[in-house]
């Protein structure tokens, strides 16, 4: 199974228990720059409480939406973003680094992470398009908890 999820507006213990309650087995996170200024989701923090709860943290730094792409997607120029990040998933090892999650998801349940709480405005969209359309299955795109309590 392959999962999608965004930290952005959650709190480190409602995004772990999201990511426990959804029976993920391995995170991987497509952030170019695997930091945050938000407390607990910069790389090495997240991992170990991931690991805490018995979830396995990946950084595919290579699936990662360069600079000028975030920038592209911030102030709304999406045609923009989505020609810069389309020459990112058209590299050789952006197309390795998509084989290594469909190899993964074939025996666990894995989860793309990035910032955005919605998938439709990140590039973990235009990943999970690529597998889907290699697959032939569909991603889930999950939410915080807190978020979907409240809708």
């Amino acid at each position: 199974m392959i999962n999608t999820i965004g930290y952005e507006g959650a709190d480190l213990s409602d995004f772990i228990s999201s990511i426990s309650d959804a029976g993920v087995d391995v995170l991987i996170d497509v952030r170019d720059r695997a930091q945050s200024r938000k407390k607990g989701f910069s790389k090495t923090a997240l991992s170990e409480a991931l690991n805490a709860v018995g979830v396995e943290y990946l950084h595919l730094r290579e699936l990662g939406d360069p600079k000028e792409g975030r920038e592209a997607a911030r102030s709304g120029q999406w045609e923009k973003f989505y020609k810069i990040y389309a020459k990112v998933l058209a590299s050789e090892v952006a197309q390795h680094a998509i084989e290594r999650i469909i190899e993964l998801s074939e025996t666990q349940s894995t989860c793309l992470l990035c910032y955005e709480r919605d998938h439709r405005t990140c590039h973990r969209k235009c990943i999970t398009d690529e597998i889907e359309t290699r697959i032939s299955k569909k991603a889930r795109h999950l939410g915080v908890r807190k978020f979907e309590r409240a809708a």
